[in-house]
């Protein structure tokens, strides 16, 4: 069946197509744990399994899912598996994605209040929530960006137009005085990169502070740079402060941070993008210590509170210093509400906004803080359980704490040293156990060491393929046998079919 010329799908199709879709994706969950969790595609496999030009005459939605199933699929890489370890895994939970489809259903576009004064107000209600259940006071207004990077670019404007009102009107060539300065530590996200790069503050005005032992910022190299900036005729802005580092998700010292910004008066937006949610815990305060001193923070329920990405809860309590930096109304948008009305296009440089709230708000309301606060914990149950396998076993060895849910490791083969050859060994061996299909973790590195990362997050994750990633590691890397190799470095044997 076709939609007419002039119409939309008719609504008898549309409830027929739309169960249809549902008992697939039943199907699709259950499928997904037999099939390899990275897609082994090759590069232009999906385009030539495609027409290359669009379709003259409309076709049934019945084909339309067969060719997904049949072309694409094969081309995703599965982040709702429950062997999805890599990076940070998607905020993926059901309940989650029945609103997401009811959010693009219902077609909200928040830019004014009087566009939608349900998205409006709901986003200032969940980010009320959050706020409260993260223990921080009411003076941090919120709003909802895609990500944290969006989020750092904001932080780091509004700290700009705080110093420099003028650089709105006239830009930083018109502004004349002294570069400014940003600072976070080695294991800062990349996005401050690009957000100072974005905000024409310029790459080398970004200072990398040295950490500590346990990857942490150092305060006392943070306030020496800033003097040291200072005398050479810089300006310092604004510190970007990181709680669960993405590398090895540690946790920088915010109170002592926080006290140096307010001596120098420079500008705290504390990235908590990942490890934010672990505030909601109790035994984790200890984690946001500090961020209530913060002039912006950022969380996201779509790395860690089983929120489909994209949602990102950014928080300030200098909102109006953010909206004088970005609110900019043309005749065509202006409206007689009361002033009480608050528009989100005046929160950022993105004017049309989703009604991404929806999912937030549905996430905690069906499993409830007590049912996340459970998830979370459960989590990181699993990843310490893991990374006692790892303590206990001779030829691996974890290189960094494990705070949250995180497990940063590597092999160690005997007599391989610590150089190229260890490096290498482990190289492969992720290698290979990301070919086997059955999990999919990922690297960084720390210290000229190539490392393993295995990171808990997955609301379908449990026990079972933690003990399998674990059984295939030592499988792979020759447990017994790996760790009395050759200094040469050996490499791990691909598994049989």
């Amino acid at each position: 069946m076709k939609s007419s010329p002039a119409g939309d799908m008719p609504a008898k199709e549309f409830r027929e197509e739309g169960h249809r879709l549902v008992e697939w994706l039943a199907d699709y969950f259950q499928w997904s744990l037999g099939n390899p969790v990275l897609s082994r595609v090759r590069p232009g496999t999906i385009r030539e399994g495609l027409p290359s030009i669009a379709p003259e005459e409309g076709e049934p939605f019945e084909r339309i899912l067969s060719d997904f199933e049949r072309v694409l699929v094969p081309g995703l890489t599965q982040w709702n598996h429950p062997g999805y370890f890599a990076y940070f895994p998607c905020g993926f939970s059901t309940p989650g994605a029945l609103a997401d489809f009811l959010s693009t259903a219902v077609s909200q576009q928040a830019m004014l209040w009087r566009t939608s004064p349900a998205a409006t107000e709901l986003e200032e209600l969940v980010l009320a929530w959050l706020r409260r259940a993260l223990g921080l006071p009411e003076g941090f207004e919120g709003v909802i960006y895609d990500t944290a990077s969006t989020a750092v670019v904001h932080a780091l404007a509004t700290a700009r137009h705080e110093k420099a009102p003028e650089v709105r009107t006239r830009g930083l060539a018109g502004r004349g005085g002294p570069a400014f300065r940003v600072y976070g530590s080695e294991h800062a996200h990349s996005s401050v990169d690009k957000a100072v790069i974005t905000l024409g503050l310029g790459h080398e005005n970004l200072r990398r502070i040295p950490v500590d032992a346990e990857y942490r910022m150092r305060p006392d190299l943070l306030a020496g740079a800033i003097e040291e900036d200072r005398r050479a005729g810089h300006e310092p802005l604004a510190v970007v402060a990181t709680v669960g580092t993405t590398s090895v998700t540690s946790v920088d010292p915010v109170p002592a941070i926080a006290e140096v910004c307010a001596g120098q008066r420079l500008w705290l937006h504390v990235d908590a993008a990942y490890a934010g949610a672990a505030g909601i815990l109790p035994e984790c305060l200890w984690a946001i210590e500090g961020m209530e001193r913060a002039d912006s923070f950022v969380v996201n329920p779509h790395k860690w509170m089983f929120t489909p990405f994209d949602l990102s809860a950014f928080y300030c309590r200098k909102m109006d210093l953010l909206r004088a930096a970005f609110g900019l109304t043309p005749e065509y948008l202006k409206t007689s509400e009361v002033s009480d009305a608050r528009n989100l296009m005046d929160t950022g440089f993105q004017l049309g906004r989703r009604f991404r709230a929806l999912k937030l708000w549905v996430v905690m309301r069906y499993f409830g803080l007590e049912g996340i606060r459970a998830r979370l914990r459960e989590h990181m149950r699993l990843a310490r359980l893991f990374a006692d396998w790892v303590d206990r076993e001779p030829g691996f060895e974890r290189v960094a704490p494990v705070p949250f849910s995180v497990v940063c490791f590597r092999a160690v083969p005997s007599g391989a040293g610590d150089g190229d050859a260890v490096n290498q060994f482990n190289e492969r061996l992720l290698r290979v156990l990301n070919d086997t299909g059955e999990v999919f973790l990922s690297h960084t590195s720390l210290g000229g060491r190539y490392v393993i990362r295995f990171a808990v997050g997955n609301i379908r994750t449990t026990e079972t393929e933690v003990r399998r990633t674990w059984d295939l590691l030592r499988e792979l890397a020759g447990s017994s046998g790996a760790s009395r190799s050759s200094p040469a470095g050996p490499r791990p044997e691909q598994p049989q079919e």
